[in-house]
């Protein structure tokens, strides 16, 4: 009888921002599919930042005035977008909620670079930490307040 093979060791690099709702989608999808693959596979997640907006003011921008400006949405895609981020966000166990403001994520990404020197584990939890905040509490990403109240509950 032979022994099962060892692991395959994988690096994945995810390159995302906090501000990103298809990254949330992403991440919670990539997570499944690693869970699917079982034993076969020893994953290993590195994130990599990417600002969507590293011109953002500190104040923010309303959301849907940034996504007309970004995209030149009309009230209608911007319903139809919502709608199709909440389905594939709850397909995947991720909870979108409507969310007033964009916000500058640069000290979200330098907040997940130190718990990244902490560990793989600290980095993952604080990335949903962060993910939720944005995007199911409506929180400030770019108040240090924030920050450190949404690192304290991520570990």
């Amino acid at each position: 009888m032979s022994s099962p093979a060892p692991p395959v060791p994988l690096r994945i690099d995810f390159v995302s921002d906090v501000s990103c709702p298809w990254c949330a989608v992403g991440l919670k999808a990539l997570e499944q599919a690693i869970e699917r693959v079982g034993e076969r596979i020893a994953p290993e997640l590195h994130f990599q930042p990417f600002e969507l907006n590293p011109q953002m003011p500190p104040e923010g921008q309303d959301t849907d005035e940034h996504l007309v400006q970004k995209y030149g949405s009309t009230p209608e895609q911007l319903a139809q977008n919502r709608e199709a981020l909440r389905e594939r966000g709850a397909a995947v166990g991720f909870e979108f909620r409507q969310r007033d403001r964009v916000y500058n994520t640069f000290d979200a990404h330098r907040l997940l670079h130190w718990a990244g020197l902490e560990g793989a584990a600290q980095e993952l939890a604080l990335k949903h930490a962060l993910l939720r905040a944005y995007f199911t509490d409506n929180l400030d990403v770019s108040s240090p307040e924030v920050l450190a109240q949404v690192a304290a509950t991520a570990g």
